[in-house]
């Protein structure tokens, strides 16, 4: 099932999309005559960082023993065709293609075996990074925050194997990223455990599970399309 969230004159609704049409309740909306807007509203994005062993190799770094964690705050979120805004304090912002994952209901030291039940489903992400600034910022707080660096949709899957999806990223039709999820060094279940033991995870919160090798730079005017296997196609374009 694919929910959506989208806006019509002035409202706001949650509703299940089946191809071009959206269902909520009894009344039926067209996909094209709606604002798509964020799949969800977090209040806060928990990242994970160098999760597929050859995106670690191109970073030049060790593989992790344990996830590296990292926050974004909500006011990154944008949604599918949403601009994402070049910040004037870089000179290099790069794509990162990322499956993530939106929790369902609250969740506090539950288990690798529970996690599967405080998930609601899946969407695609965007963890976009002002990569000049990475470095200099050793917890990656500057780098990864700013607004419109996290745009997520444009719906959230909520019935598939996590462990098992093609991803990939384009720049203006060409070819960037492309892996699969089976390659993630700590599993979905494992993250969503992991974390849990950290921070109480709330309804609506996403958990982005890393991004495979073949991140690079854009420049405004990009298109960037990333594309995950039966979830679907977030678009944005560079501003």
């Amino acid at each position: 099932m694919k929910l959506i969230r989208f806006e019509t004159n002035g409202k706001h609704y949650t509703g299940i999309l089946d191809h071009d049409q959206i269902r909520v309740d009894e009344q039926v909306f067209h996909l094209n005559d709606v604002k798509i807007l964020p799949p969800c509203v977090p209040s806060k994005a928990v990242c994970v960082g160098l999760n597929y062993s050859d995106h670690a190799r191109e970073m030049k770094l060790t593989l992790p023993k344990e996830p590296v964690v990292f926050l974004k705050p909500p006011t990154t979120v944008i949604a599918h065709n949403e601009s994402i805004i070049y910040p004037k304090m870089s000179n290099r912002v790069d794509y990162e293609c990322e499956l993530a994952v939106i929790i369902k209901k609250a969740a506090k030291n539950i288990s690798q075996e529970e996690a599967r039940d405080y998930i609601l489903g899946y969407t695609c992400a965007n963890d976009v990074t002002a990569r000049d600034l990475q470095k200099p910022d050793g917890q990656w707080s500057i780098c990864k925050s700013f607004d419109t660096f996290l745009p997520l949709g444009p719906v959230i899957e909520t019935d598939l194997d996590p462990q098992h999806l093609e991803i990939k990223t384009y720049v203006n039709g060409v070819l960037k990223q492309h892996s699969h999820t089976k390659n993630l060094i700590f599993d979905v279940y494992y993250l969503v455990s992991y974390i849990s033991q950290v921070m109480t995870l709330l309804p609506g919160d996403v958990i982005l599970t890393g991004t495979p090798s073949g991140i690079g730079p854009v420049v405004k005017g990009d298109e960037v399309v990333i594309e995950i296997e039966n979830i679907g196609i977030l678009t944005n374009t560079i501003q």
